[in-house]
């Protein structure tokens, strides 16, 4: 798919990641509505892009097939849908002040799973009746995971089963949609400048730098932002996960 042809919804779009893929397809010629629950950034990021906000909780079934829909209306079509939307949901199991609360592991992983299938199963509803493009292509899904879905550390047991899920379901996804002509990756980022990285003391940035092989630095993300793009654009990636990461294998701690 070309990225002037691209018609995306962006979930977690007002900001990060999110927004760098937003800001991305905008500038080569796509269309993108942002999904966000952040409804002041949400509209400020609209604004600077030229584009539209709408405020969505992405573990609201009803409330995103609305805005899919609506979204779809106010671009012309959808053929795009890439989740970036997530919490960390950080916490030992067993804290100093007692066992995890279950509803914080069951609120991490209703965002950044269930959230993820609820805007990818809404988007491929509607991208099932596209006109067939090249290959009989008629949309792409992106997920993002993380590379804690697979070395997750002390404290990230609830995020990392967030993400483990997301990079699970891939495949099976893309197996199912492929008689649509849809196809679904997944992209797990490692250590990137996120407006939380941005808030840490530099001795921590430096630390979490050092920890990276090669190139020995944060991701950046529009490098997240490129290979949203690239996988749009080879029709021959599906059903994989990418890791993003700069080699670094997370260690317990």
């Amino acid at each position: 798919m070309q990225l002037n042809q691209v018609k995306a919804v962006v979930t977690g779009g007002a900001s990060g990641l999110g927004y760098a893929v937003a800001q991305h397809l905008v500038a080569n010629g796509g269309r993108v509505v942002l999904f966000d629950v952040n409804e002041e950034k949400g509209q400020e990021a609209a604004k600077a892009l030229g584009t539209r906000f709408m405020r969505t909780d992405v573990t609201a079934e009803d409330g995103v097939a609305a805005n899919v829909a609506a979204a779809r209306d106010a671009m012309g079509g959808l053929n795009t849908v890439v989740n970036c939307a997530g919490i960390l949901g950080a916490g030992r199991m067993l804290g100093k002040e007692g066992p995890m609360a279950l509803n914080t592991f069951a609120t991490t992983v209703m965002v950044n799973l269930v959230g993820s299938f609820n805007v990818a199963k809404a988007g491929a509803s509607l991208m099932q009746g596209n006109e067939a493009g090249e290959d009989g292509e008629r949309g792409v899904i992106i997920n993002t995971a993380s590379v804690a879905a697979y070395e997750g550390q002390i404290g990230q047991a609830a995020y990392s089963a967030s993400k483990g899920g997301v990079v699970a379901m891939t495949l099976p996804m893309a197996r199912e949609l492929s008689r649509f002509g849809i196809r679904v990756a997944t992209i797990a980022p490692g250590i990137f400048w996120t407006p939380m990285v941005d808030g840490m003391p530099p001795q921590v940035q430096e630390s979490l730098s050092a920890s990276i092989p090669f190139p020995s630095r944060l991701g950046k993300p529009d490098e997240f932002a490129a290979t949203v793009a690239f996988i749009l654009g080879n029709r021959y990636i599906n059903g994989e996960t990418i890791r993003l990461d700069g080699a670094v294998r997370l260690q317990p701690k």
